[in-house]
Parts: C-alpha cells; structure tokens; sequence
C-alpha cells in the first residue's frame, strides 16, 4: 500500500525519445510513414489472399492471421508513440496503460503461437504430403487459428491478475514509447519477485515452447529434405521453408531478446531498439518477406498487376 505521503498513480507520463527530440518532427514524418506501410501492405495481403485460387492453401490462411496480428499489434501501439513523439510527452491514464500492455502481449503470442502452426504446416506438407490435406482440411486450419488467438487473450487474463496487484505511488513517468512489461515493473512500488518468476513461468508455454517446437519441427524437415534423390527436389522444398525461417529469426530473436534474457544485462536504451525491431519493423517486414520469397505470391501478384493494367487500359 502506498504511505500517507505519496498518492496512488492514477495516469502514467510515457517519455519516448528524450534524446531524438531535436529530430522528433523527422521522426514523426517516419514513423507515420512506416504506420501506414505496414497498414497497406498487410491489408493488401489479406486481400489478395483471399481473392486468389492459387493461394487457398493451409499455409495462406495462416499468413492472413499473421497479418491480422500484426495490424493489431502495431495499432495497438503506434498511435500512441505518433503522440509521444510529437508532443515530447504523453500522459496515459492508469487503465488505458493496463490494456495497451494486455493487447501487446496478446499479438506478440498470438504470432509466436501461429509461427508454431505454421512450422507444423510445413512439416506435414513436407513429411507427409500424402496424408497433408486429410489432416490439414478447412475445420482444422480454423480450429487452430481460433486456439491461437483464444489461448493468447486466455493466458493474459492470468497474468494481468498479477499484474494488476502490483502498487504504483508517487513517481509515475515511464521512459519508454508504450505500457511494457518491464518499464511497469520499474515503477512499481511493490515487491515484484513473485511477478518476474511469474513472468518467467508464463513464458515457458508462450515463448519457448513453441520456439523449441518450431526447432524440432525443422529437425525433421531438414532430414527429409536430405533424403530425397533429386537435388532440384531438395532446393525446391528447402526454398518454400526459408521465408518462414526468416520470419521466425527476426520476430523470436526479438521477442527473446526483450522478454526472455536477463533484464540486468540489458538497458532500456537496448529494450527501446528491440521494441521498435518488434512493434515497427517486423510487422512491414513479415508481408514482404514471404512475397519476395513465396513463387505463388509473386506470380498472383504479378497476374493482379497485369489484370489492373489491362483494366486501366481499357478505361
């Protein structure tokens, strides 16, 4: 409980930036560029997803939601560094910090949960492409889209319980560009041994367990890969993995980075560049990555191009 001297926190001060305050509006300009980017072009992959017979594969349907998580992730925190940056500082109220950390962490295991379903994607098409679309129908592929989603907003339910115990007097100025874990727990006047363990704990399940699935998964499909006579066959199979891998890298090795490795060894300077590689970068990255790298997608997009093309000709 707070002391007869200092007052229960009711909003939070988020700093941002102090030391890129002399560039903020050249900051501004990119920040909003990159919003919009990574708005159009995941927008654009869902629709072109779903207008596309050639990309009603298992694999697609799981990108759509990759996309949509990444539209909510961003959302979730962009607008509010867009202020932050603009206006030097931005005040938060108590509740509204709470729920921009509860729905970040929601999209972050929300796509640690779907590059799990993905990795098991590829492994069933490449293991067992004789069996892969018994397995791998329409109900299933929704059944664990819907277990991704449910189960990411479930486990922070739990946590937020957690969470919200913890007592904030006094000193509420957050130097940091959005509600995280971390820059809470700096604040916060209460014991926080029993949340960092529990934390921890949480992770397990939501983060490390489906980086080691996602390993062991490729184990597999490296030595199948390795056993086939045909060394185009092996360079064609390998190649349909490689985008996913990618995507993997970037957004584990982040979330790792900022969640999982010891918060002594780390300053919040270096927390504050992994975020952004996380919350800005990845989500315009993602899209891209599997377009540059995917056959399919780049000769759907390609055919919409020239259809638009013929279309404006005609006009």
């Amino acid at each position: 409980m707070c002391n007869e001297n200092q007052t229960d926190v009711k909003e939070f001060l988020l700093l941002g930036f102090p030391s890129l305050y002399n560039i903020k509006y050249y900051l501004f300009s990119l920040v909003l560029f990159l919003y919009i980017s990574i708005i159009n072009v995941n927008v654009l992959f869902i629709i072109l997803v779903k207008i596309s017979a050639q990309l009603k594969l298992p694999m697609y349907f799981f990108l759509q939601n990759l996309a949509l998580a990444d539209i909510f992730l961003t959302t979730n925190v962009i607008p509010k560094m867009l202020q932050i940056v603009f206006w030097d500082v931005v005040s938060i109220p108590f509740f509204e910090c709470m729920a921009q950390f509860y729905f970040h962490s929601v999209a972050g295991i929300v796509e640690c949960f779907l590059l799990s379903v993905m990795s098991y994607d590829r492994y069933l098409a490449i293991c067992f492409p004789l069996h892969y679309f018994v397995i791998m129908d329409f109900k299933f592929q929704l059944q664990l889209a819907i277990c991704s989603w449910f189960l990411a907003f479930l486990v922070m339910i739990f946590e937020m319980f957690f969470i919200w115990d913890l007592q904030f007097c006094g000193f509420n100025t957050i130097d940091f560009f959005f509600c995280d874990f971390a820059p809470l727990l700096e604040l916060s006047s209460s014991d926080i041994t029993t949340v960092v363990l529990e934390d921890f704990i949480f992770s397990i399940p939501v983060i490390i367990s489906p980086f080691i699935f996602i390993i062991v998964t490729y184990v597999f499909i490296i030595i199948t890969i390795l056993k086939m006579a045909s060394l185009s066959g092996r360079t064609k199979t390998f190649s349909t993995c490689t985008s996913h891998l990618t995507v993997v890298c970037i957004c584990f090795g982040s979330i790792i980075a900022i969640y999982v490795s010891p918060s002594g060894k780390k300053t919040f300077s270096m927390n504050k560049i992994f975020s952004l590689l996380y919350t800005v970068v990845t989500p315009l990255l993602n899209p891209i990555i599997y377009s540059l790298k995917n056959q399919e997608i780049r000769k759907t997009i390609r055919k919409r191009l020239n259809q638009l093309r013929q279309i404006l000709r005609n006009d």
